[in-house]
């Protein structure tokens, strides 16, 4: 039980990290790619630039927090 609460805390830990630079990094990188779809009044946007990025963010992230952990 004391390891599945020292998990939580650190995936807890990890997103508010990854929360704080998804907004510092939002005011850096607002032109990040985006693929526009639309069809007639309906819109949809697939933030494609920042998907990728969050991706090697979070995985950079995770590494470092499975290195300590061991």
């Amino acid at each position: 039980m004391e390891n599945l609460g020292r998990l939580l805390l650190m995936l807890g830990f990890g997103l508010v990290i990854l929360g704080g630079l998804v907004m510092v990094l939002g005011r850096f990188l607002p032109n990040l790619p985006t693929i526009r779809m639309q069809a007639g009044s309906m819109t949809c946007l697939f933030p494609i630039g920042l998907s990728i990025l969050l991706s090697v963010v979070g995985t950079i992230i995770l590494n470092v927090i499975l290195r300590i952990w061991r």
